[in-house]
């Protein structure tokens, strides 16, 4: 499965194991369609929160695509009870599939990148992830404690709070990539996101944020731009 990742470039922001397959496989279903040598054509990952089910991965080798293995996955993933959540790609394949499966597109998420100075800077404190984990859940629609543990035991990886936000930094490289980010509000949120960023030396940083958030124009207006954009998609508001 790291090979399909990898031709795909998600391990790009992964300095080595483990990473976003080993939370797959240890908090929710991690799935491959292999051929007849036992290699893999395609996978499919979730997650899962509570009652919710993310579906964080789905992706088949170009020339295996139109197969059916794009629609053998998800039928197996997307098979139980609870709300259900996605981000779909920029292939109008996905959303279509994904429509077939109940979801709907709500609004784009968004792959903001820029620099980390000239932004305001809240104050924020370092803080653990069972510290935060009842404001993620109340943030996320369910409690996922567990994969918080796990993500804030990475290496380069620092957990901040403020009253009633919270930001995780993760150090790639020469940027970071924040999240997960919540809060009580948004705007909560957004203040737990502006004091992380204001904590790192790094000077260039990465976030994904849904297009309705107020993290999107404080952080265009700031020189920030969309490196890509996916669907944010949910078969419940």
């Amino acid at each position: 499965m790291r090979k399909v990742a990898k031709g795909f470039g998600l391990l790009a922001g992964w300095s080595g194991t483990p990473d976003f397959l080993d939370a797959e496989r240890s908090f929710g279903t991690l799935l491959f369609a292999p051929d007849d040598a036992g290699e893999a054509l395609g996978f499919g990952g979730t997650l899962r929160r509570g009652p919710v089910t993310h579906l964080g991965d789905l992706f088949v080798l170009p020339e295996h695509q139109s197969s059916g293995v794009g629609r053998t996955l998800p039928a197996e993933l997307l098979c139980g009870n609870g709300p259900t959540v996605t981000f779909a790609s920029s292939d109008p394949r996905a959303i279509a599939l994904y429509v077939r499966y109940g979801l709907r597109p709500w609004t784009p998420l968004l792959y903001l990148t820029g620099p980390t100075a000239g932004l305001p800077t809240p104050p924020v404190r370092r803080t653990r992830a069972e510290d935060v984990a009842a404001l993620d859940a109340l943030a996320s629609g369910g409690d996922r404690r567990a994969t918080l543990a796990w993500y804030a035991d990475l290496p380069g990886v620092t957990m901040y709070a403020t009253d009633r936000g919270y930001a995780a930094v993760r150090q790639t490289g020469h940027n970071v990539m924040i999240g997960p980010a919540g809060g009580a509000t948004p705007q909560h949120c957004a203040d737990a996101v502006l004091g992380a960023l204001a904590t790192t030396e790094a000077r260039t940083a990465r976030i994904a944020v849904p297009g309705t958030h107020p993290l999107v124009p404080a952080l265009l207006g700031a020189g920030w731009h969309i490196a890509d954009m996916d669907t944010l998609m949910a078969d419940v508001p």
